[in-house]
């Protein structure tokens, strides 16, 4: 059973994506599309019933093929590009499928990257800036999680902070300015290591940069942040959480103490963020690890002794994900799913009333479940994968200057990242030049088992719609390619 979720306005169309979309939907529709019927050579409750299977079949499944949904409709290739006309001429289904259980897909990652081009750039192989530039500039880690592909005792050297801050500087300064969002820093080591990251940052904010900072806010100490005042002016801080109790911390991370201390430096941060009135978000990132949804009533009450300490000022957002992670097809079992549903169902009753404000972005898998519809995230294969990759749309750089073509391949020392490197930055090197060099010379990377592990729910998704549309204009739609552009 779904959960409850606010699905206003019950506009039967609004909603035909969904899997108890309102059946009177495709009569609803048929006042709007009546006119276009003639020239489709159908009548027009055959149009209208096309046009909301359309709907659901894209609010549910974004990564099918046109020629997929062509065969699934019946319809022979004249008739169906017809279809595809009044699609697009009727906004309102555009609306129901951004709004469909699969709808993250479209306005969080698919349409802004279509806006820019980056896609059509990668399909074609012209070299474009990348549209998102991970900075990497941790030297180490305090943690060792156990999901962590990090290679124990892997840093990089401290000799390499003074050239590897002034590589970034120079990034930093030759970037376009024409995506506020292009730059956030992460990495596969702890970025609040090095000392510079707060002048990065600084840096980066007076050229008009929202830099978002990925950290486990172990060190987010009244020290470093006194060390490292340009910290304030990141536009959010996206603390990774990996437990709600000491028990917790020391099974994921094997760092004791580290629950209370983590808790402690987000409690002072936001004690401080009111009192300098900083405008940085304070947010949460938060995996529910197979077995434990019952737990998510302690994540609510987690943010809600966060929110104490500046009740003027509560903590921003919550980014919820589940772990997929080694189960067949990225499928939940059904008992796991239920146990899921029941869990998310009273973790919101618990927000409702402990933390009105918060916003949860529950990602691409929970949102479909919320919607009743069993998450099927992309699991991309080496056999899938892109040899050309795709850095026209992200790459991501580290310490030393390497251009990584997939987010989870920059840790030092891991086995076969080095082969997804495209490219080294120095102080006199542009990224625009690494960029086009690996793709007019026509590099390519051909997979191998495993490797598909570099790649996380961003580039599987990338990835994914760049093969649907590989496969849209192979099989004769290019004008189509994609469905939604």
């Amino acid at each position: 059973m779904a959960l409850q979720v606010d699905r206003t306005p019950l506009d039967p169309i609004a909603v035909c994506a969904w899997p108890a979309g309102n059946s009177a939907a495709a009569a609803a529709l048929r006042p709007l599309i009546e006119e276009d019927a003639p020239g489709t050579g159908l009548e027009p409750d055959r149009l209208a019933e096309h046009l909301i299977a359309l709907a659901r079949r894209y609010g549910t499944e974004p990564f099918t093929p046109l020629e997929s949904a062509r065969r699934g409709l019946g319809l022979d290739r004249a008739t169906f590009a017809r279809v595809l006309a009044v699609f697009h001429r009727t906004p309102v289904l555009r609306t129901a499928v951004e709004q469909g259980p699969a709808g993250m897909y479209w306005t969080n990652t698919i349409l802004p990257l279509e806006r820019r081009g980056v896609l059509d750039a990668a399909v074609r192989g012209e070299p474009a800036f990348p549209y998102s530039v991970g900075l990497y500039p941790g030297p180490s880690c305090m943690f060792r999680c156990h999901f962590c592909v990090r290679v124990t005792g892997a840093r990089y050297q401290q000799s390499a902070l003074t050239d590897g801050n002034a590589m970034f500087a120079s990034l930093i300064d030759r970037m376009p300015t024409d995506n506020p969002h292009a730059l956030y820093l992460s990495g596969g080591l702890e970025p609040l290591t090095n000392p510079g990251t707060g002048d990065l940052v600084r840096r980066a904010a007076a050229r008009g940069f929202e830099l978002s900072l990925y950290t486990n806010s172990f060190a987010l100490t009244r020290q470093t942040l006194d060390r490292q005042p340009g910290l304030w002016d990141l536009y959010a801080l996206r603390t990774s959480l990996y437990g709600l109790s000491e028990d917790d911390y020391v099974a994921t991370t094997t760092k004791k103490g580290a629950f209370q201390r983590v808790k402690d430096n987000l409690i002072r941060f936001q004690a401080l963020r009111r009192e300098r009135e900083a405008p940085v978000r304070l947010g949460l990132n938060y995996i529910i690890l197979p077995g434990r949804a019952g737990r998510l009533i302690g994540l609510a009450d987690y943010i809600a002794d966060l929110n104490d300490a500046a009740p003027d000022r509560p903590v921003d957002f919550l980014t919820l994900r589940e772990d997929y992670s080694g189960r067949p097809d990225g499928k939940l079992a059904p008992e796991e799913r239920v146990e899921l549903e029941h869990g998310l169902a009273a973790f919101e009753e618990r927000i409702r009333t402990r933390a009105p404000s918060l916003h949860v972005d529950y990602g691409y898998a929970l949102q479909s479940l919320r919607l009743g519809v069993d998450a099927e995230l992309p699991r991309i294969r080496p056999e899938t994968m892109r040899p050309t990759a795709h850095p026209q749309v992200a790459v991501q750089v580290d310490l030393l200057g390497d251009v990584y073509l997939y987010r989870e391949a920059g840790f030092p020392g891991l086995q076969g990242a080095d082969r997804y490197v495209a490219g080294r930055l120095t102080t006199g090197t542009e990224l625009e030049e690494v960029v086009r060099r690996f793709v007019t010379e026509g590099r390519q990377v051909a997979p191998r088992p495993g490797e598909e592990y570099f790649l996380d729910g961003f580039d599987q998704t990338v990835t994914a719609r760049l093969n649907q549309m590989e496969t849209d204009i192979a099989d004769g739609w290019a004008e189509h390619r994609g469905f939604l552009r």
